[in-house]
């Protein structure tokens, strides 16, 4: 039942090769031109993909993608596990606590950043022909929270990969983003979770008071079991000594939880997705310090080498940017979604009396929409709330803003200007990830075996 013909296995592997090491090489040139990784990932699908190869050699990416019936399944899977892997990692991200000092610029721009956006978003529906965007499904109410999410979301992993390129995680601005950015996304994540209960729930065109209700309730009440049962579950569990599956295998039994808890979500009619976000938080808030450490290294080990890079240049594979994007709705969407956010957090640091240059960094640091904001236009492509067209504009407008963001911050770095106050003697501390190769060192093997003879 389970079996593949030999070629198409052969022809699987070969595409998956290509796509994979497109997504590494494209990301590493990225990351030299200091580009955040994730647009070298996406143009690798996009190099492979219809945008590319599909036009100048269609014959070829037909063999190459959609050669057998269950060749796109297979691309499916990988797909979703590295989306599901990439929620799971932005959650066990997510920071519970502010330096006190903190407290009053982090609450202030959460809420700045978050309700104005994603009102201005909303009604900004009302300024364009939002049909022409809709999905198979047809549901109005659920594209209008999709754009109000656009407009609002901020990054966790794309913005604390660019603090780590840039060598300033440590910072106290860093820090402050991060949390911010942690809250942020689950409160936006509760209203795509409600949009995907409006989906599921037939609401179509019109609002259905009922079908909204019950989204609120069964999405609330996920949160509040995730976040403050399941921890206190999990430690106790965890913890006996007759768990015998922890004991089996430490990342197996995580994964087994991510996976659990993102099928429950499912069942719930709560989108997967948050399921896996809320499965990360979970995690983080179950285990001690070291464990925690240890989980973390071993789980972006797996999903950042294989399945991330994977799921980001699948994005790529998906787009047709010489048929299905129009340029000029994308580049006022850009600008709009831009201005909304900047200039919401900017004034609402100037608010609070944050000097203009520290407010300008926030301002641009909370614009990047990266991974959440691909993830946003995936799952409500996937739902049917959005057509193809949108999809492509939601997936480059996390890409450009992600890109706006990180150079805005390594200019300002690099003219020696501070972040903001309590950064003035910041020390860089850049993380080397490139590893280099000595022919001439001794292999394992013949050290453990004693057959090197020096």
């Amino acid at each position: 039942m389970f079996t593949l013909a030999g070629a198409d296995l052969a022809r699987f592997l070969f595409g998956m090769v290509l796509l994979l090491g497109a997504a590494h090489l494209l990301g590493y040139v990225a990351e030299r031109l200091a580009i955040p990784r994730v647009i070298g990932e996406v143009a690798g699908g996009l190099l492979l993909g219809p945008t590319c190869i599909g036009t100048l050699f269609p014959g070829f990416f037909h063999w190459l993608y959609t050669g057998f019936s269950s060749e796109g399944s297979l691309f499916g899977l990988i797909y979703y596990i590295g989306e599901l892997l990439l929620l799971y990692t932005a959650g066990l991200k997510f920071q519970s606590r502010f330096a006190k000092a903190d407290i009053k610029t982090g609450i202030a721009i959460i809420i700045g950043s978050t309700v104005i956006p994603f009102i201005v978003g909303w009604l900004s529906t009302y300024l364009f022909n939002a049909d022409q965007f809709l999905g198979p499904d047809h549901s109005v109410l659920a594209l209008k929270i999709v754009v109000a999410i656009s407009i609002a979301v901020t990054s966790i992993p794309v913005i604390s990969k660019i603090f780590s390129d840039l060598g300033i995680m440590h910072s106290r601005f860093a820090k402050i983003i991060v949390a911010i950015a942690g809250v942020h996304d689950v409160i936006l994540w509760v209203a795509l979770a409600i949009a995907a209960g409006v989906v599921s729930g037939h609401g179509g065109g019109a609002i259905n008071g009922w079908v909204v209700s019950k989204s609120l309730v069964i999405t609330f009440a996920f949160l509040v079991v995730c976040v403050g049962i399941v921890p206190w579950a999990l430690r106790r569990i965890t913890s006996k000594r007759a768990n015998i599956l922890f004991r089996a295998s430490f990342l197996g039994y995580f994964l087994i939880i991510l996976f659990a808890l993102s099928d429950i979500a499912g069942y719930l009619g709560v989108d997967v997705m948050y399921g896996a976000l809320l499965a990360g938080i979970a995690t983080k808030f179950s285990l001690p310090e070291r464990l925690f450490a240890r989980l973390e290294q071993g789980v972006q080990g797996i999903a950042f080498a294989f399945f991330i890079p994977l799921y980001f240049a699948i994005v790529g594979l998906q787009l047709n940017l010489v048929k299905d994007f129009n340029l000029g709705f994308f580049l006022l969407y850009l600008l709009f979604a831009t201005i909304v956010q900047s200039v919401v957090v900017y004034f609402t640091c100037r608010v609070i009396r944050t000097d203009r240059l520290t407010s300008v960094n926030f301002a641009a640091a909370m614009n990047a929409r990266g991974g959440p904001g691909i993830v946003l236009s995936s799952t409500a492509f996937a739902l049917g709330i959005i057509n193809q067209t949108f999809y492509a504009i939601l997936v480059m407008l996390a890409l450009v803003t992600s890109w706006m963001a990180g150079t805005w911050l390594r200019a300002v770095l690099r003219r020696g200007k501070r972040l903001m106050p309590g950064d003035e003697d910041l020390v860089i501390q850049k993380v080397n990830e490139e590893v280099t190769f000595n022919p001439d060192e001794i292999p394992v093997s013949a050290v453990k075996t004693g057959s090197y003879h020096g």
